[in-house]
């Protein structure tokens, strides 16, 4: 692993500096919104950082130019809605439907949105800021936990919200939210410690977190960084667990690494932005390209039936796509098995033979 200066230029450079100021309405907690849905057939055509797919099989995607759902149902030219375009003008960048059915929604500078599809009143949003507890308006990851915690990575920390502790009664700021420092009490201060990329929890309970700083383990009462032969993993932008419990880190300094247990197994070291497993156990990446001299980005499939190789089977289904030569970002399967990503000029979609890019 090289320890450098952090890369950020890679992956920051198109994340937050541009965003600032935009759209924060700097509303208390239980602000309440009308339900406004601007349907077009347009999809996002700025960048697109991060996609879902919801329990009702629709997409849902978080874009610098709102938050849109793809309802596959819909006819051609009203399946893309624009759920935030009357809302706010906000940068958004992460989305999660959580276990009731809602959606929580981040952006890059103003905060997080709530969103209840179903109250009868159509006053479905409502929006948090610093203001009301979180550690920072920039929020780049959203996770629910297995206790129903929401939890947001910010620039200043992991913030934890209970629904338990929220009740129209409280009404005081704060209540609801704790926020967590991962450098606290550690001898080697990082300032980029507390900069959260990815929370995730995993089937033992331990939750990780990745920062553009170093890469931490809780258990619910310390931090502890993750080191490999006594060398940290800086600027893990995703982390996942696999469906057979391995913790994957992609890193924009040190690749993609696997962690099952004490073993650890580097599948790249190219700089990496995201990692995502599909339904049939493959392991997807966007990362720089690795042909010496090329500007592309790489939209890599690792093939699950090969991932116990010593060289397993690695498909980069950009190489032959001469239209294309920027940053990919999130990664996302469809319930017809295609493969949606986000890039900085919007979505494309690969089926298995052919990627169409649905920014027209």
């Amino acid at each position: 692993m090289t320890k450098s200066v952090h890369i950020c230029a890679l992956f920051m450079l198109i994340l937050t500096t541009l965003c600032e100021g935009q759209g924060q309405f700097g509303l208390p907690k239980g602000e309440i919104y009308e339900k406004q849905e601007l349907i077009t057939s347009n999809v996002p055509k700025t960048i697109t950082r991060n996609f879902i797919q919801d329990s009702k099989g629709n997409t849902w995607i978080a874009a610098f130019d709102g938050i849109f759902r793809y309802d596959p149902k819909r006819p051609v030219g009203q399946s893309f809605t624009n759920i935030t375009g009357n809302v706010s003008s906000a940068r958004f960048f992460a989305v999660l439907e959580d276990k009731k059915g809602n959606f929580w929604f981040s952006t890059t500078y103003s905060g997080v949105y709530y969103y209840d599809p179903s109250r009868a009143d159509g006053k479905t949003f409502q929006h948090f800021t610093t203001k009301d507890g979180l550690a920072s308006d920039q929020v780049l990851d959203i996770y629910e936990d297995k206790a129903g915690n929401i939890w947001f990575g910010t620039k200043a920390g992991a913030s934890r919200y209970d629904p338990a502790r929220q009740s129209d009664s409280l009404n005081a700021k704060g209540k609801s939210f704790t926020t967590y420092k991962m450098n606290e009490g550690l001898s080697r201060f990082d300032p980029y410690d507390n900069d959260v990329n990815s929370i995730v929890e995993d089937k033992t309970g331990k939750f990780w977190f990745g920062t553009r700083g170093n890469t931490f383990t809780f258990d619910g009462e310390k931090f502890k960084v993750v080191t490999h032969n006594g060398e940290s993993f800086l600027n893990v932008r995703k982390i996942i667990e696999d469906t057979k419990g391995n913790i994957w880190l992609a890193s924009a300094e040190d690749g993609l690494w696997r962690i099952d247990g004490n073993t650890f197994t580097n599948f790249s070291q190219q700089p990496t932005g995201y990692v995502y497993e599909d339904k049939m156990g493959n392991i997807w990446t966007s990362s720089k390209s690795p042909y010496n001299g090329s500007e592309k980005w790489a939209l890599s499939r690792f093939d699950a039936q090969t991932l116990s190789n010593q060289k397993p089977t690695v498909t980069d289904v950009m190489s032959e796509y001469e239209d294309y030569k920027n940053l990919i970002f999130g990664i996302s399967e469809a319930n017809d098995g295609s493969i949606w990503f986000g890039t900085l000029s919007g979505v494309y979609r690969y089926d298995g033979n052919a990627i169409t890019a649905l920014n027209k």
